[in-house]
């Protein structure tokens, strides 16, 4: 299969000076994957038979960010100077991995079959030779033939996450790709395959010791680039992925809210993530995470916006974010249902004399800055717009918050 790819004029030149070396040079990775599937590539990524000591004669300005298991960041610049880094690694084999994560023995090969062998998802797993077209460094389209020894175009095709070769062997070697399928299944839209997702289920133990940095960085990931994280979020539910890192967001599983919402505390979340702005996702996802501990059994769960507070904190701290980061979450999640009465000229008469009555005084809005602060009024207001749009029962629509 041929895929026509516009190269950056920077990656051609860390690629012109491998193949001037006598080096063999491919494209691999996501920027491919991206390719096929019409998406814009932003990063890209180079696989070759060059020792990571070559690499770093032939590249002056380059920073050895792995050498051990062959990766070098080459800093080169485009046409206008500005220097961009592109990653590339020595073809390799991997051996007995025994920590989750990294190989104990790596050995650098020629075979680029081997290469591709070792890697995580087949759309990953694709190549492209690029001694093979003119790297002249002129922007222009390059007509690119796919080397897809695992069928990663089939299964890009079918919208499926599949691991390449044995699955539980690819989750053994690192726990956090567990974690990635999940993530990718999320940000392109597709689903697990089976095989794939019943080997995260059986690797649970593996994924378990994953850091809480890992984890932390590759779900923000998922929330932030992917156009509905339920997709992910849900499917780490049903592989047992979520309760490692967080299980108080399983609590709100089936616990209905009555005729007030349509879903389940749960299910709500999740919407409300997807309807939420990226900045923006998190107290979107934990905004009623209070409410299975503050269930009254009739819809109602008073001071579920203290507990959400204070569980928020636990599970941010749980995870290594910053102080910062967790006082900004915790703000958003401790005030998110603050009421600011609302009328317009299809508001009741009688509606709209009870509505003055309570209407917040000029002291009552400064007070509400101060609890909240002046920098989180934006996002909190953003917070309830989204909350309100995913509960097609609420009683206030977004236009009116």
């Amino acid at each position: 299969m041929k895929v026509t790819f516009l190269l950056p004029f920077y990656v051609q030149k860390v690629a012109r000076m491998l193949i001037k070396e006598g080096y063999k040079c491919y494209l691999v990775g996501g920027a491919l994957r991206d390719t096929v599937i019409g998406r814009i590539p932003y990063d890209y990524d180079l696989a070759t038979d060059a020792k990571p000591d070559d690499m770093l004669n032939i590249f002056p300005k380059s920073v050895s960010t792995g050498a051990r298991f062959g990766m070098v960041s080459a800093l080169v610049p485009d046409k206008n100077g500005e220097i961009f880094e592109v990653q590339v690694t020595t073809f390799r084999s991997e051996e007995q991995y025994i920590d989750g994560r990294w190989p104990s023995k790596v050995a650098f090969i020629d075979d680029l079959d081997k290469d591709l062998g070792r890697r995580d998802f087949t759309f990953n797993a694709m190549a492209a030779d690029l001694s093979l077209v003119d790297l002249s460094g002129e922007d222009t389209d390059l007509e690119l033939e796919l080397y897809d020894p695992f069928e990663g175009v089939s299964d890009l095709k079918q919208k499926v996450v599949k691991a390449v070769g044995t699955p539980l062997e690819r989750f053994k070697e690192d726990g956090l790709r567990a974690f990635k399928a999940c993530r990718l299944a999320s940000q392109l839209g597709f689903t697990l395959e089976q095989a794939t997702f019943d080997a995260i289920e059986a690797s649970i133990p593996i994924a378990s010791q994953v850091s809480m940095e890992r984890i932390r960085d590759e779900f923000m990931k998922m929330l932030v680039k992917s156009p509905m994280p339920s997709i992910g979020i849900d499917l780490m539910r049903e592989t047992g992925l979520l309760k490692i890192f967080m299980p108080e967001l399983l609590e709100g599983y089936g616990v209905e809210q009555k005729h007030f919402h349509a879903d389940d505390v749960y299910r709500h979340s999740l919407k409300t993530c997807d309807a939420a702005p990226d900045n923006i996702k998190l107290a979107a996802l934990l905004h009623d995470i209070g409410k299975p501990r503050k269930d009254m059994g009739n819809g109602h769960f008073y001071g579920h916006d203290v507990e959400g507070a204070k569980m928020t904190r636990q599970i941010m701290k749980r995870l290594k974010f910053s102080n910062q980061d967790v006082e900004r979450v915790v703000i958003l999640v401790k005030n998110h249902m603050f009421y600011y009465p609302h009328i317009d000229e299809n508001t009741p008469e009688e509606e709209a004399r009870k509505i003055e009555e309570h209407r917040w005084t000029d002291a009552a809005v400064r007070r509400f800055i101060s609890r909240v602060g002046e920098e989180n009024i934006d996002d909190l207001f953003a917070l309830r717009i989204a909350d309100a749009s995913a509960n097609p029962k609420s009683s206030f629509k977004p236009e009116e918050i």
